[in-house]
């Protein structure tokens, strides 16, 4: 993906360089992030307008050394990249063990571009990881702490700055007015960074990577699939086949309601493929979450190739991962909260070459660059659903039996939350069937049946959510229905955990 104008994050093991990310999103300007290993050649092939460090840990050693503060570009370097430039120009900083994150208020002392229109005193989210005991040469003192701490320092002339606090938290009450002085009026950025742009850049790229040949894109019927095929389709027309794998791991219905929407109405060239025999023979006896994501990723795959070799000169396979798909998978600093189907579990031998436009978005902007598109809300807003489908919320070993009562119990609540009108209100719904059973009575006198669980966030982007306050009533009206209407279930429980620490899904 090209745009004008990029800003380049990296990534020092900071909490909040997802949400910093997408706060400079969503003043128009694109922001990648990129780990700390990154190297300058790298650095130099995104060309960016301006750099912002950003993390907390000194164990993570950049491999840029000096020459990023010497491209003549703006570098906000913000916790330990403020450290880290301190270190760079002959300062002294020691750095404490009991450190953490706590709200100050803080003042200007030397005004500077990156103040321009805050408060003389202002709220912020700091850092206590470091004291700073000597400024490089050539920097001034711009921000204090109430006990005389350093909180920010700059060299204009180099367009070099330092911060000890978090623009992007919430705490920070003039932290997007700090982003906007960083982008427009210190980086020249113009924010011409939107869905339209976007469309606009990536239909471009499509056409330029994909040429004359032929594209082959895997419907799971979601929305990431979905609007994934239809940016392709707007760049290259007939020269994209989707292909629609029902690997008997969808939602109730979907398998009809996919074709009839994108084969249909949108007229795309969609073979669809029954193949839910192979995919459970495939899981059989495995219940460790990521062998089963690996499987089915794989598998995915391999229909794929079996497919493909049915078509003439198809050279790519298009997919719909998200750019929290690849945090979450490790390309940050390193650390894998889960595998995705899309990102880590392609096999090598695959014979089709990647492609992935929407790889850089998240949740939130595919579903604007689908409304852009003019993709019906049927599609955009969609309840958002993994790529291994049931097969990771049927915990433990997959059946047909248990895929059944997790797609019936799913049915009732998606339509329970459509008829009490939440379903624009909560970010994503689902039910998920715990590899427990317990005791319960029924007419027939004891029961040992299984558990079903609700799950329910608010979210924008998926990286972080707070579980859904429904209430009481609708909560009693989906218990009362599942353990009624759906066999072998007694039990109905909903997950009031946050993300962090769980992740939305459970496995």
């Amino acid at each position: 993906m090209s745009v004008k104008e990029t800003v380049l994050i990296i990534d020092f093991d900071g909490p909040y360089n997802q949400l910093l990310t997408r706060e400079i999103r969503n003043l128009g300007v694109f922001s990648e992030l990129k780990p700390h290993s990154i190297t300058m050649e790298e650095v130099t092939q995104i060309n960016p307008k301006a750099i912002i460090l950003s993390g907390q840990s000194e164990q993570l050693h950049t491999k840029m050394g000096r020459e990023i503060f010497n491209l003549g570009i703006p570098v906000l370097g913000i916790d330990y990249g403020m450290e880290l430039m301190i270190h760079h120009f002959a300062g002294k900083c020691i750095r404490r063990d009991d450190s953490n994150h706590e709200k100050k208020t803080v003042s200007i002392h030397h005004h500077s571009s990156l103040t321009d229109n805050m408060n003389h005193e202002e709220e912020v989210l700091i850092s206590s990881h470091v004291t700073i005991e000597n400024i490089p040469d050539g920097f001034k003192v711009n921000i204090k702490t109430a006990e005389d701490a350093v909180a920010m320092i700059s060299d204009e002339s180099r367009k070099l700055y330092g911060i000890n606090f978090h623009p992007e938290a919430e705490e920070t009450k003039s932290g997007t007015q700090l982003l906007r002085n960083f982008l427009f009026e210190i980086s020249g950025c113009q924010g011409d960074w939107s869905a339209e742009s976007f469309i606009e850049d990536e239909i471009a790229n499509i056409r330029d990577v994909v040429g004359d040949k032929k594209v082959l894109c895997g419907l799971s019927g979601g929305v990431d699939s979905s609007i994934t095929a239809a940016l392709i389709h707007r760049a290259i027309g007939e020269q994209l086949t989707c292909i629609f794998v029902d690997h008997g791991l969808l939602r109730k219905n979907e398998a009809a309601e996919v074709m009839h929407l994108l084969a249909d109405d949108f007229h795309m060239n969609i073979v669809q493929v029954d193949a839910s025999e192979q995919f459970l023979s495939k899981l059989n006896g495995v219940s460790d979450p990521e062998k089963k994501r690996k499987i089915i990723g794989n598998e995915f795959i391999n229909v794929f190739d079996e497919e493909a070799s049915k078509l003439t000169n198809i050279s790519f396979l298009a997919q719909g991962t998200l750019y929290s798909d690849v945090i979450e998978s490790g390309m940050s600093v390193g650390k894998m909260v889960k595998s995705h189907h899309n990102v880590g579990g392609l096999p090598e031998n695959m014979k089709l070459e990647l492609i992935e436009p929407i790889r850089l978005l998240f949740k939130d902007e595919v579903r604007a660059v689908g409304t852009a598109l003019g993709i019906p809300d049927t599609i955009v807003w969609r309840q958002p659903f993994p790529g291994p489908g049931l097969g990771i919320r049927v915990l433990g070993e997959v059946t047909k039996d248990k895929l059944e009562i997790v797609r019936e119990a799913d049915a009732i609540l998606r339509d329970e939350i459509r008829q009490a009108e939440l379903e624009r209100s909560i970010w994503q719904y689902f039910a998920i069937l715990p590899n427990i059973r317990s005791v319960g009575v029924g007419d027939s006198g004891r029961l040992y049946d299984h558990t079903i669980g609700i799950r329910a966030v608010h979210s924008v982007d998926g990286m972080t959510s707070d579980f859904a306050k429904i209430p009481w009533d609708v909560l009693e009206k989906i218990s009362q229905r599942i353990v009624i209407e759906v066999a072998q279930v007694n039990r109905v429980v909903y997950d009031i955990t946050s993300k962090p620490p769980g992740t939305i899904e459970w496995e």
